[in-house]
């Protein structure tokens, strides 16, 4: 999906390419995944429906990369950018590159679409090509690299969980304390907690 994704969209500016994505989100949010259709985007983006199909497949493909986009949450997709030295230091980087406001606007947005997903197999498909691998395989580097360090012992168990760790506190931040994720949240559960799980000292 990815190289045939890349090679449709060969032939639209990065400008269009984000204002596109940032109107799907914007429906997204106004009707939900399930009633979103590619005429609607196509309308709201003043685009021909045979566009958007030939540069995205499809409205799972296109959600999902407007998602990756504009995605809240610490972007552990640009670990190759950061790297201080310690696994500290470039978790609560990585945490510090995502703005409070932008994680605040979208977590409705995710927990609707991950409801949307358990009930459509191309979304799903879309989403664990294009988020949830990526993110396992920067997390796998990002560690990694404290494993070569000696910070983090390899044999350590928790390596496997961190994705979920990060994934899980978006989550509960929402479900159980009704707050949006911030950096604050975010900065205090990595000494909290994924720091502890994979013996490394809070400071």
């Amino acid at each position: 999906m990815t190289r045939t994704a890349t090679a449709r969209r060969s032939r639209i500016t990065p400008e269009r390419e984000a204002e596109l994505y940032a109107a799907v989100l914007d429906l997204l949010r106004e009707v939900g995944y399930e009633a979103l259709t590619m005429d609607a985007v196509a309308a709201r983006t003043r685009s021909s429906k045979a566009t958007l199909y030939r540069q995205w497949g499809g409205k799972a493909e296109l959600v999902a990369r407007a998602m990756r986009h504009n995605k809240p949450g610490p972007d552990i997709t640009d670990i190759a950018s950061v790297d201080t030295g310690s696994l500290r230091g470039d978790l609560h980087a990585l945490v510090r590159s995502q703005d409070d406001g932008v994680m605040e606007q979208n977590t409705a947005l995710m927990r609707g679409v991950a409801m949307a997903i358990h009930g459509n197999p191309d979304l799903l498909r879309a989403f664990r090509e294009l988020i949830i691998e990526p993110e396992m395989r920067e997390v796998h580097r990002l560690v990694q690299r404290a494993v070569d360090r000696g910070e983090v012992r390899a044999d350590n168990q928790a390596i496997e969980y961190v994705l979920h760790m990060f994934v899980g506190a978006f989550v509960a931040r929402d479900l159980i304390d009704e707050l949006p994720p911030t950096q604050a949240f975010f900065a205090s559960y990595l000494d909290a907690v994924v720091l502890p799980a994979l013996g490394v000292p809070a400071d």
